[in-house]
């Protein structure tokens, strides 16, 4: 089954770019080629079945039902009803990340499709270039700068984490993930920590290992719950802090950026702890270890 993919940092706030693609009527606004779309039956464009009638660029047209639509998640799915390639069984996701460090959202597009016989391999580089690349590339300009719109709220990461912090790393995804991936190498991306290693001398990505290390004048003991090369992810709990929580769960995900070669990171954590406390911890989580880890991941591997 051929799938397309691309992905793009767009400088303006993910409310933004979410008023554009929510648009299920708005191609016309940021897709080279279309020149038309209307909503079947003059339904509302935010109705989930409903179904656009596109006009390209030489007389073509298309069809397309709305399938999937998230406000709290920032996600749209479609797929094609009548084709405007030899394809079959189509659907196509986009979905929006904010980025928390700046005004800045990652955008995501992807399709899966079956070709029909006889025309294997026509389809996914002429969707790649002509839709997704230039869909993307477009968008990206055409917001550049953009304000939220008015009353504008923003979701706080993936509920019920209690903290969700992202950033763009400046190196693509295959060079940042063995550095990310190794569960004892953060001493060598976060200044606050030392001493760390696998209790046990077990190996890094063994599941269920555990690593001890010194976080300032703290001893922290994370156990690893998660380690997935496929998705690029990884998840941790925490066994032994000297922060006053219980049931520390967190984890970090690569997204690669095909347009610039970089790499989305997100990085999520959630536990339990009073209100008192967690006014002073979920700022700390976020600015001083994964914030900062972030940018030093930058700084000592990919600022040149």
């Amino acid at each position: 089954m051929p799938n397309v993919y691309a992905s793009i940092i767009i400088e303006a706030p993910v409310e933004a770019v979410w008023a554009v693609i929510r648009d299920f009527n708005g191609l016309p606004n940021w897709i080279p080629g279309v020149v038309s779309s209307s909503i079947e039956g003059g339904e509302p464009a935010d109705r989930v079945g409903c179904v656009r009638l596109i006009g390209v660029d030489g007389g073509g047209s298309c069809s397309e039902r709305l399938i999937a639509l998230d406000d709290s998640r920032y996600s749209v799915s479609y797929g094609f009803v009548q084709n405007l390639f030899p394809i079959s069984g189509h659907l196509a996701t986009i979905e929006l990340i904010p980025c928390t460090s700046g005004e800045r959202t990652f955008v995501q597009w992807s399709a899966s499709f079956n070709d029909l016989p006889g025309h294997e391999g026509e389809t996914a580089p002429v969707m790649q270039a002509g839709v997704f690349d230039a869909g993307l590339a477009n968008l990206a300009a055409k917001l550049k700068g953009a304000a939220a719109p008015a009353g504008a709220v923003r979701w706080d990461g993936w509920r019920p984490a209690k903290v969700f912090c992202s950033s763009v790393i400046h190196g693509p995804r295959e060079k940042v993930w063995p550095i990310v991936r190794d569960f004892i190498g953060m001493a060598g991306w976060h200044p606050g920590i030392s001493n760390m290693k696998m209790v046990g001398g077990v190996p890094a990505d063994k599941i269920s290992g555990v690593r001890d290390f010194n976080f300032g004048e703290g001893r922290i003991l994370e156990r690893l719950t998660q380690m997935d090369d496929a998705n690029y992810a990884f998840r941790y709990l925490i066994e032994q802090a000297p922060m006053p929580w219980m049931n520390y769960h967190a984890g970090a995900r690569l997204y690669p950026v095909t347009a610039t070669s970089q790499t989305f990171a997100v990085w999520t954590a959630d536990w339990t702890a009073s209100p008192n406390d967690d006014v002073k911890l979920i700022p700390d989580i976020h600015e001083n270890v994964f914030q900062k880890a972030f940018d030093t991941l930058n700084e000592r591997y990919f600022s040149g």
